[in-house]
């Protein structure tokens, strides 16, 4: 967790709410130190821009590495729903990749 990082990307959203990336980014940064953090972002990035297919990924992981296969299987099903829909056959893949292997 980079406190720099975390108060530009903080910054940023505050000019901007509407940034999608900023908001995934923070999510990122919140990932190992505060998983529940990084859920709301990640969560937030969806509300905002629900095609945004790394966060559906994201969350996926983050479920899976909390113990809830259900849920990630849940998001991760649907990110490749919707990386199918927008063409991102790569993102598609890896998620198909990490579903596999639950």
């Amino acid at each position: 967790m980079n406190e720099e990082r975390i108060k530009t990307l903080q910054q940023l959203l505050k000019m901007d709410p509407t940034d999608v990336f900023s908001e995934f980014a923070l999510g990122l940064e919140f990932l190992e130190a505060h998983p529940e953090l990084a859920q709301r972002h990640f969560y937030l990035t969806l509300e905002k821009d629900d095609r945004y297919v790394a966060a559906y990924f994201q969350l996926g992981k983050l479920f899976f590495d909390q113990g809830n296969e259900k849920a990630a299987t849940e998001w991760l099903e649907k990110g490749i729903q919707v990386a199918e829909e927008v063409g991102d056959a790569h993102a598609a893949g890896e998620m198909q990749d990490f579903l596999d292997q639950i």
